[in-house]
Protein backbone atom coordinates (compact mmCIF):
# COMPACT_ATOMS: atom_id res chain seq x y z
CA UNK A 1 0.00 0.00 0.00
CA UNK A 2 1.18 3.50 -0.77
CA UNK A 3 2.64 5.06 3.05
CA UNK A 4 0.03 7.07 4.91
CA UNK A 5 0.74 9.29 7.75
CA UNK A 6 -1.80 10.47 10.46
CA UNK A 7 -0.99 11.94 13.78
CA UNK A 8 -1.53 10.92 17.06
CA UNK A 9 -1.94 13.47 19.61
CA UNK A 10 -0.28 13.48 23.20
CA UNK A 11 -1.09 15.04 26.25
CA UNK A 12 1.66 17.49 28.16
CA UNK A 13 4.44 16.19 28.81
CA UNK A 14 5.19 13.35 26.44
CA UNK A 15 8.91 12.83 25.09
CA UNK A 16 9.13 10.40 22.23
CA UNK A 17 12.67 10.68 22.67
CA UNK A 18 12.58 9.20 26.59
CA UNK A 19 9.73 6.32 25.21
CA UNK A 20 12.17 5.57 22.28
CA UNK A 21 15.12 5.25 24.29
CA UNK A 22 13.34 2.71 26.48
CA UNK A 23 12.82 0.71 24.01
CA UNK A 24 16.39 0.47 22.52
CA UNK A 25 18.40 0.08 25.72
CA UNK A 26 20.87 -2.29 23.70
CA UNK A 27 19.13 -5.77 24.62
CA UNK A 28 18.71 -8.30 21.70
CA UNK A 29 14.88 -6.81 20.86
CA UNK A 30 13.27 -8.71 18.45
CA UNK A 31 9.65 -6.95 18.64
CA UNK A 32 10.79 -3.44 16.85
CA UNK A 33 13.43 -1.64 15.11
CA UNK A 34 15.03 1.64 16.53
CA UNK A 35 15.72 3.93 13.48
CA UNK A 36 17.35 6.70 13.39
CA UNK A 37 14.14 9.49 14.87
CA UNK A 38 11.85 6.19 14.86
CA UNK A 39 10.76 3.42 15.76
CA UNK A 40 9.36 0.35 13.24
CA UNK A 41 7.05 -2.09 14.07
CA UNK A 42 4.85 -4.85 12.98
CA UNK A 43 1.53 -4.14 14.59
CA UNK A 44 -0.75 -6.81 15.02
CA UNK A 45 -4.01 -5.07 14.56
CA UNK A 46 -7.28 -7.70 14.33
CA UNK A 47 -6.91 -9.80 11.09
CA UNK A 48 -4.49 -6.70 9.73
CA UNK A 49 -1.16 -6.61 10.75
CA UNK A 50 0.43 -3.68 9.17
CA UNK A 51 4.16 -2.05 9.56
CA UNK A 52 4.30 0.98 10.76
CA UNK A 53 6.83 4.07 11.75
CA UNK A 54 6.19 6.24 14.81
CA UNK A 55 8.62 8.84 15.36
CA UNK A 56 8.15 12.39 16.92
CA UNK A 57 5.20 15.25 16.37
CA UNK A 58 5.34 18.41 17.93
CA UNK A 59 1.67 17.74 18.42
CA UNK A 60 2.65 14.09 19.95
CA UNK A 61 3.14 10.93 17.36
CA UNK A 62 3.50 11.31 13.71
CA UNK A 63 2.60 7.14 12.92
CA UNK A 64 3.47 6.12 9.23
CA UNK A 65 1.80 3.17 7.79
CA UNK A 66 4.58 1.59 5.41
CA UNK A 67 3.12 -2.11 4.64
CA UNK A 68 0.13 -3.81 5.20
CA UNK A 69 -3.78 -3.74 3.99
CA UNK A 70 -4.97 -0.37 5.08
CA UNK A 71 -8.12 -1.52 5.63
CA UNK A 72 -11.66 0.44 7.02
CA UNK A 73 -10.58 1.09 10.70
CA UNK A 74 -6.58 0.51 9.86
CA UNK A 75 -5.96 4.27 11.29
CA UNK A 76 -8.78 3.90 14.29
CA UNK A 77 -7.06 0.42 15.33
CA UNK A 78 -3.33 1.81 14.99
CA UNK A 79 -4.15 5.00 17.53
CA UNK A 80 -5.60 1.97 19.94
CA UNK A 81 -2.69 0.22 19.85
CA UNK A 82 -0.12 2.75 20.77
CA UNK A 83 -2.63 3.99 23.31
CA UNK A 84 -2.10 0.94 25.06
CA UNK A 85 1.58 0.50 23.81
CA UNK A 86 3.05 4.11 24.52
CA UNK A 87 -0.07 5.92 26.30
CA UNK A 88 0.98 9.34 24.84
CA UNK A 89 -2.87 10.88 25.92
CA UNK A 90 -2.28 9.99 29.82
CA UNK A 91 -2.10 12.90 31.45
CA UNK A 92 0.67 12.17 34.32
CA UNK A 93 1.07 16.02 35.62
CA UNK A 94 -0.49 14.48 38.82
CA UNK A 95 1.78 12.43 39.09
CA UNK A 96 4.56 14.91 38.54
CA UNK A 97 3.07 16.81 41.44
CA UNK A 98 3.33 13.68 44.25
CA UNK A 99 6.96 13.18 42.73
CA UNK A 100 7.84 16.98 44.01
CA UNK A 101 6.63 16.72 47.36
CA UNK A 102 9.28 13.47 47.69
CA UNK A 103 12.70 15.09 48.25
CA UNK A 104 14.60 12.37 46.98
CA UNK A 105 11.97 12.02 43.62
CA UNK A 106 11.55 15.48 42.97
CA UNK A 107 14.48 15.35 40.44
CA UNK A 108 11.97 13.07 38.04
CA UNK A 109 9.63 14.77 36.40
CA UNK A 110 13.09 17.35 34.61
CA UNK A 111 15.33 14.00 34.38
CA UNK A 112 12.69 11.92 32.71
CA UNK A 113 10.24 14.47 31.74
CA UNK A 114 7.40 13.06 29.82
CA UNK A 115 8.37 9.40 29.89
CA UNK A 116 5.41 7.19 29.95
CA UNK A 117 4.56 3.70 30.93
CA UNK A 118 5.50 1.36 28.69
CA UNK A 119 2.77 -1.07 28.01
CA UNK A 120 2.67 -4.35 26.48
CA UNK A 121 -0.82 -4.20 24.49
CA UNK A 122 -0.79 -8.42 24.39
CA UNK A 123 -1.35 -10.35 27.32
CA UNK A 124 -0.10 -13.54 26.93
CA UNK A 125 2.92 -11.65 25.48
CA UNK A 126 3.56 -10.23 28.63
CA UNK A 127 2.93 -13.44 31.00
CA UNK A 128 5.10 -15.11 28.33
CA UNK A 129 7.88 -12.32 29.26
CA UNK A 130 7.74 -12.35 32.37
CA UNK A 131 8.29 -16.44 32.35
CA UNK A 132 11.11 -16.35 30.29
CA UNK A 133 12.98 -13.69 32.61
CA UNK A 134 12.96 -16.01 35.57
CA UNK A 135 15.78 -15.93 37.57
CA UNK A 136 18.25 -15.03 34.16
CA UNK A 137 19.82 -11.70 33.04
CA UNK A 138 17.78 -9.70 30.56
CA UNK A 139 20.39 -10.37 28.22
CA UNK A 140 19.95 -13.89 28.25
CA UNK A 141 16.46 -13.51 28.23
CA UNK A 142 15.88 -10.85 25.15
CA UNK A 143 18.38 -13.55 23.46
CA UNK A 144 15.67 -16.45 24.21
CA UNK A 145 13.05 -14.73 22.95
CA UNK A 146 14.06 -14.07 20.08
CA UNK A 147 14.69 -17.83 19.54
CA UNK A 148 11.03 -18.36 20.68
CA UNK A 149 9.29 -15.87 17.98
CA UNK A 150 11.92 -16.62 15.38
CA UNK A 151 10.41 -20.12 15.71
CA UNK A 152 6.76 -19.40 16.34
CA UNK A 153 5.95 -15.89 15.60
CA UNK A 154 4.34 -14.90 12.15
CA UNK A 155 7.01 -12.34 9.97
CA UNK A 156 6.93 -10.08 7.02
CA UNK A 157 9.90 -9.83 4.97
CA UNK A 158 10.29 -6.36 3.46
CA UNK A 159 13.52 -4.36 1.85
CA UNK A 160 15.90 -7.01 3.76
CA UNK A 161 14.59 -6.81 6.32
CA UNK A 162 12.38 -9.35 8.64
CA UNK A 163 9.73 -7.97 11.16
CA UNK A 164 8.06 -10.19 13.64
CA UNK A 165 4.89 -10.78 15.55
CA UNK A 166 5.00 -12.44 19.17
CA UNK A 167 3.48 -16.05 18.73
CA UNK A 168 0.15 -17.17 19.38
CA UNK A 169 -1.10 -18.92 22.17
CA UNK A 170 -2.91 -21.42 20.02
CA UNK A 171 0.45 -21.90 18.15
CA UNK A 172 2.82 -22.30 21.67
CA UNK A 173 0.37 -24.47 22.91
CA UNK A 174 1.40 -27.18 20.00
CA UNK A 175 5.11 -26.75 20.72
CA UNK A 176 7.65 -29.32 21.55
CA UNK A 177 9.11 -28.91 24.91
CA UNK A 178 12.44 -30.74 23.91
CA UNK A 179 12.53 -28.14 21.21
CA UNK A 180 12.36 -25.19 23.67
CA UNK A 181 14.86 -26.78 25.78
CA UNK A 182 16.99 -27.18 22.89
CA UNK A 183 16.92 -23.37 23.01
CA UNK A 184 18.60 -23.05 26.49
CA UNK A 185 14.81 -22.88 27.71
CA UNK A 186 14.45 -24.93 31.36
CA UNK A 187 12.30 -27.52 31.13
CA UNK A 188 10.12 -25.61 33.98
CA UNK A 189 10.33 -22.53 31.68
CA UNK A 190 9.28 -24.73 28.96
CA UNK A 191 5.86 -26.37 30.87
CA UNK A 192 5.08 -23.17 32.02
CA UNK A 193 5.02 -21.26 28.35
CA UNK A 194 3.06 -24.28 26.67
CA UNK A 195 1.06 -24.57 29.63
CA UNK A 196 -0.39 -20.85 29.78
CA UNK A 197 -0.32 -20.61 26.06
CA UNK A 198 -3.30 -23.83 26.33
CA UNK A 199 -4.68 -21.95 28.76
CA UNK A 200 -5.27 -19.23 26.39
CA UNK A 201 -5.72 -21.20 23.10
CA UNK A 202 -9.09 -23.06 24.68
CA UNK A 203 -10.35 -19.74 26.14
CA UNK A 204 -9.81 -20.10 29.83
CA UNK A 205 -8.34 -16.82 29.92
CA UNK A 206 -8.07 -13.58 27.72
CA UNK A 207 -7.45 -9.97 28.06
CA UNK A 208 -11.39 -8.79 27.87
CA UNK A 209 -12.09 -11.83 30.15
CA UNK A 210 -9.56 -10.49 32.62
CA UNK A 211 -11.05 -7.04 32.29
CA UNK A 212 -14.40 -8.34 32.85
CA UNK A 213 -13.69 -8.98 36.03
CA UNK A 214 -14.46 -6.64 38.93
CA UNK A 215 -11.51 -5.88 40.51
CA UNK A 216 -7.49 -5.91 40.94
CA UNK A 217 -7.81 -8.55 43.84
CA UNK A 218 -9.87 -11.19 41.46
CA UNK A 219 -7.86 -10.34 38.62
CA UNK A 220 -4.67 -11.19 40.33
CA UNK A 221 -6.10 -14.44 41.31
CA UNK A 222 -7.10 -15.49 37.39
CA UNK A 223 -3.40 -14.92 36.78
CA UNK A 224 -1.89 -16.85 39.80
CA UNK A 225 -4.21 -19.73 39.03
CA UNK A 226 -1.90 -20.22 35.48
CA UNK A 227 1.15 -22.64 36.49
CA UNK A 228 4.24 -20.54 36.81
CA UNK A 229 2.99 -16.89 37.38
CA UNK A 230 3.55 -15.78 40.67
CA UNK A 231 2.31 -12.73 42.06
CA UNK A 232 5.29 -10.98 40.43
CA UNK A 233 4.38 -12.02 37.53
CA UNK A 234 0.74 -11.24 37.81
CA UNK A 235 1.67 -7.72 39.07
CA UNK A 236 4.07 -7.13 36.23
CA UNK A 237 1.38 -8.51 33.73
CA UNK A 238 -1.30 -6.57 35.27
CA UNK A 239 0.82 -2.81 35.38
CA UNK A 240 2.29 -3.32 31.12
CA UNK A 241 -0.93 -4.76 29.83
CA UNK A 242 -3.86 -4.09 31.87
CA UNK A 243 -2.05 -0.74 32.39
CA UNK A 244 -3.30 -1.26 36.35
CA UNK A 245 -1.69 1.71 37.64
CA UNK A 246 -2.02 0.72 41.62
CA UNK A 247 0.23 -2.30 40.55
CA UNK A 248 4.06 -2.85 42.44
CA UNK A 249 5.60 -5.73 41.57
CA UNK A 250 7.05 -6.40 45.20
CA UNK A 251 10.37 -7.92 45.25
CA UNK A 252 11.48 -7.26 42.28
CA UNK A 253 15.61 -6.59 42.39
CA UNK A 254 15.54 -3.57 40.58
CA UNK A 255 12.70 -1.84 42.04
CA UNK A 256 14.54 -2.57 45.55
CA UNK A 257 18.32 -1.22 44.09
CA UNK A 258 16.46 1.58 43.03
CA UNK A 259 15.06 2.52 46.57
CA UNK A 260 17.64 1.92 48.13
CA UNK A 261 19.97 4.55 46.14
CA UNK A 262 17.43 6.76 46.59
CA UNK A 263 17.56 6.25 50.32
CA UNK A 264 13.88 5.40 50.58
CA UNK A 265 14.74 2.58 52.63
CA UNK A 266 17.07 0.98 55.05
CA UNK A 267 17.34 -2.11 53.62
CA UNK A 268 15.77 -4.45 51.38
CA UNK A 269 13.48 -5.91 54.41
CA UNK A 270 12.30 -2.36 55.04
CA UNK A 271 8.32 -2.67 54.06
CA UNK A 272 7.49 -0.26 56.80
CA UNK A 273 9.21 2.72 54.48
CA UNK A 274 8.39 0.74 51.38
CA UNK A 275 4.04 1.33 51.81
CA UNK A 276 4.57 4.43 53.69
CA UNK A 277 6.36 5.80 50.16
CA UNK A 278 3.40 3.63 48.00
CA UNK A 279 0.52 5.06 49.81
CA UNK A 280 1.80 8.87 49.08
CA UNK A 281 1.49 7.52 45.50
CA UNK A 282 -1.87 5.66 45.88
CA UNK A 283 -3.41 5.24 42.60
CA UNK A 284 0.53 5.83 40.79
CA UNK A 285 2.02 2.91 42.05
CA UNK A 286 2.96 1.42 38.46
CA UNK A 287 4.08 4.65 37.55
CA UNK A 288 6.63 5.20 40.86
CA UNK A 289 8.00 2.05 39.65
CA UNK A 290 8.29 2.43 36.03
CA UNK A 291 10.16 5.98 37.15
CA UNK A 292 12.50 4.02 39.82
CA UNK A 293 13.38 1.41 37.20
CA UNK A 294 14.41 4.45 34.85
CA UNK A 295 16.47 6.08 37.25
CA UNK A 296 18.65 2.74 37.23
CA UNK A 297 20.14 3.56 33.74
CA UNK A 298 21.90 6.15 32.54
CA UNK A 299 20.40 8.30 28.82
CA UNK A 300 23.22 8.26 26.50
Amino acid sequence: MPSRSFIIPASDPFSFDECRWFLDRGFDECMHTILPGRVRKLIPLPGNPVLADLREHPDGIEATLLEGKDATGTEAALRAYVQDWLAPQEDILPFYARLSKVPALAYMPAAFGGLRLIGIPDLFEALAWSIIGQQINLRFAYRLKRRMVERWGESYETGGEVYHLFPQPAVMANADPAELRAMQFTGRKAEYLIGVAQQFASGNISKSSLLALPGLEARRRALTDLRGIGIWSANYALMKSIRDATCIPHGDAGLLNALLSHQLIADKSDHPSMEKLYRRFKGWESYLVAYLWRSLAVKS
